[in-house]
């Protein structure tokens, strides 16, 4: 009998259709843990009223500066890996996300080498990079990087893929779509990179070289820089799992929060809230949020997979969708996904820490992109972006119809304004930005017109 007829009959064709495309055990394993997730009543949701806010936790402030051996040993025994998969769609890119400009000549990929080159030669450690691409974004990836033939190491390699697994429709059945049989398939979140660097072999080869911690993040957060004092708490306390948390602000009100269920900490995402649960936005109760800034210990790791292939244990995600993102009439379809971060509920002995939000600015959308586009963000020779406001970034709004594809975006905004003196800035209609503008306090510009050079708002 197939490993298999635990599972409903509805399934059978996913796993198969998995199995045929060549996937390894450990992937067949997490897909299947997956599926049966989704037989459960209320698959994958985290209804506010059974969850309690956070309480105080650890604060990357509080933690001791290593001395100059500590911090080497700390960091000669990380890897820096940064999530790069995304093709950025959602802004009208073709190409990976990392390869948008975001300071002039420098795309995220270079910011990125240049913070990873400096932090090595501060501590003189050897700090891996290492890539989690997507089939799309691996090679103008790794064909940026050979800018800095510094950063190759010898023996580790510079990239592994992310997994992929079929789309499934509501009875359970895998999708198909003959106009386009790669859209029958999505990547299972980033959930997945503990089982792609095991199957990838990725995870071998850093035990092997002696590393021991591995710092993830995601490529478009640039201020995830290797922390030594971080590095160090892990191995002087042995934390095998710990998560790096912002206090909320409006800014993150759609992000994924930390709360308590039955003792334990979880992590939401908005994808895991029940029709009419209005309680994920409230920033000032749920006050901890994901940054998606992950470090965790690969022995660890590795020890929990020889007891379940599948670890660690992730809650189900339910993406609803249409087989074509584009055609809105096309199939509609369930993504299976799952979040790295969500191994804080599974991992004994998981930490979160509260960091300060230098070490967090995400370009999710063209509002975020304009942020750091700006004065707001200074970018220093070592790839640190150096915020120039004085409390909390300034909070960019612009009309999604003219701003939320980057070619439109570009078009009326060549030149960023002035945002370090901003609060708020919000663009209701067609506006075009002349050169020189500078934005103070809070603003609403409503189009059509036009900003002229050097015209203070």
């Amino acid at each position: 009998m197939s490993s298999d007829a635990h599972l409903s009959d509805r399934f059978a064709g996913t796993l198969s259709k998995m199995r045929s495309a060549g996937a390894h055990a450990m992937e067949l394993a997490a897909l299947r843990r997956r599926l049966e997730q989704l037989s459960e009543p209320g698959a994958g949701e985290l209804p506010g009223n059974e969850l309690e806010p956070l309480e105080d936790i650890s604060r990357l402030v509080d933690l001791p500066e290593p001395d100059a051996a500590e911090a080497r040993q700390a960091l000669d025994r990380t890897a820096v890996l940064k999530l790069n998969g995304g093709l950025g769609t959602s802004m009208g890119l073709t190409g990976p996300k990392s390869l948008l400009e975001i300071k002039p000549g420098k795309t995220f990929l270079d910011v990125i080498a240049m913070q990873v080159l400096s932090t090595r030669e501060k501590y003189n450690a050897r700090l891996p990079l290492i890539l989690m691409n997507s089939a799309g974004t691996r090679e103008p990836s790794l064909e940026l990087l050979k800018k800095y033939p510094a950063l190759a190491d010898d023996v580790i390699p510079a990239d592994f893929l992310q997994g992929r697994e079929p789309k499934i429709t509501a009875d359970g059945r895998p999708a198909e779509w003959p106009a386009n049989p790669e859209l029958e398939w999505c990547p299972p979140g980033h959930g997945d990179v503990y089982v792609a660097l095991a199957v990838s072999g990725m995870l071998e080869t850093l035990l092997a070289e002696g590393i021991r911690w591995c710092f993830v993040s995601n490529a478009d957060n640039l201020g995830a820089l290797p922390d030594a004092r971080i590095a160090a708490w892990l191995g002087g306390e042995n934390i095998p799992f710990a998560m790096e948390t912002v206090l909320g602000t409006a800014a993150d009100r759609k992000g994924g929060h930390l709360a308590r269920r039955a003792g334990r900490i979880v992590l939401r995402e908005s994808a895991q809230v029940p029709d009419g649960d209005d309680s994920f936005g409230d920033v000032t109760k749920w006050r901890y949020f994901n940054t998606n800034n992950i470090w965790f210990d690969l022995e660890r790791l590795k020890a929990l997979q020889d007891e379940d292939p599948a670890a660690p244990l992730l809650p189900l995600i339910v993406n609803r969708k249409t087989v074509d993102p584009a055609d809105s009439a096309s199939t509609p379809v369930i993504q299976l996904e799952t979040a790295m971060g969500a191994a804080i509920g599974s991992v004994e002995g998981a930490r979160a820490i509260e960091i300060p939000r230098t070490r967090f600015a995400p370009v999710k959308t063209t509002d975020d992109l304009l942020v750091v586009r700006s004065d707001a963000y200074v970018l220093d020779d070592g790839g640190e972006m150096i915020p120039e406001f004085t409390t909390t970034p300034p909070v960019v709004s612009l009309s999604k119809e003219f701003y939320k594809l980057l070619p439109d975006f570009d078009e009326r905004i060549p030149s960023a304004p002035s945002l370090k003196e901003c609060t708020s800035l919000e663009v209701d209609g067609d506006v075009t930005f002349g050169k020189n503008v500078v934005v103070r306090g809070d603003v609403k510009i409503t189009g059509p017109k036009t900003v002229p050079d050097g015209e203070v708002v």
